[in-house]
């Protein structure tokens, strides 16, 4: 069973697409039109268009596809049942720390698009955010999910690094989206929307936090961050560009 037949079931509410990552990833994309998107959830940030194709695993996810999405395969990312180059480009949206073989998943985006792989994901060697401080163990265990850039290299072989800094109203609800807004974590339904909390109810890490919200210890300390419109703590745009 997919982890979000269990936890995605809400999951379209919080997890919105933000435009300005949405532009980010559509020009990451280079023009493409014929394109699969591999762990394609509910949809976010997903091309519009008649060659566009969706795979995801989960039918609790397929099932919140709005009116409109492109069709959706229900599959996984390690075994595609296209043919070779069948798309121009591969897209892979935070979902390759959810497959259970990330390097076949890749390989096959790869096999099947014939221009480019487009992957957004976290980079697991930086500094992360002061949610670590709360939360060590989960964000440790996010590191030794996330596979490192260099590892991505041997892969895909050649590839273009982006960052992309969260904007601090961020639309979409994945971990690092509420670094400027730490109320948003002690929300169940925040929580519910970001598979990092699924492992755990983190009570005593949650009591911490609210505890210094309350008295405003965390504000002391990370005051720096609250006139930031925006924020690098990791997450990366990689692109892969087919030589041939």
């Amino acid at each position: 069973m997919s982890e979000y037949e269990r936890i995605g079931l809400q999951y379209a509410a919080r997890r919105r697409a933000d435009p300005r990552l949405g532009r980010a990833i559509a020009d990451a994309l280079g023009g493409a039109r014929r394109i699969v998107n591999v762990g394609a959830g509910a949809g976010s940030y997903e091309p519009v268009g008649p060659r566009v194709v969706a795979v995801e695993p989960a039918a609790a996810m397929i099932a919140q596809r709005p009116p409109g999405a492109a069709p959706c395969v229900r599959g996984n990312a390690e075994r595609l049942p296209f043919a070779d180059g069948a798309f121009e480009a591969g897209l892979a949206i935070l979902t390759i720390h959810h497959w259970s073989d990330w390097r076949a998943g890749l390989r096959e985006l790869a096999r099947v698009a014939r221009d480019r792989v487009v992957v957004l994901t976290w980079d697991p060697a930086g500094d992360g955010f002061w949610l670590a401080d709360y939360m060590p163990a989960m964000l440790a265990a996010d590191r030794r999910r996330f596979p490192e850039l260099g590892a991505l290299r041997e892969v895909l072989g050649d590839i273009r690094v982006q960052p992309l800094p969260i904007p601090h109203d961020c639309t979409d609800g994945f971990l690092g989206a509420y670094w400027r807004r730490p109320e948003a974590y002690l929300d169940p339904a925040v929580r519910r929307g970001i598979s990092s909390f699924a492992r755990d109810e983190f009570a005593p890490e949650l009591a911490r936090l609210a505890a210094d919200l309350a008295s405003g210890a965390w504000a002391r300390k990370h005051e720096h961050l609250l006139a930031r419109a925006e924020l690098d703590i990791g997450y990366r745009l990689v692109v892969a560009v087919s030589s041939a």
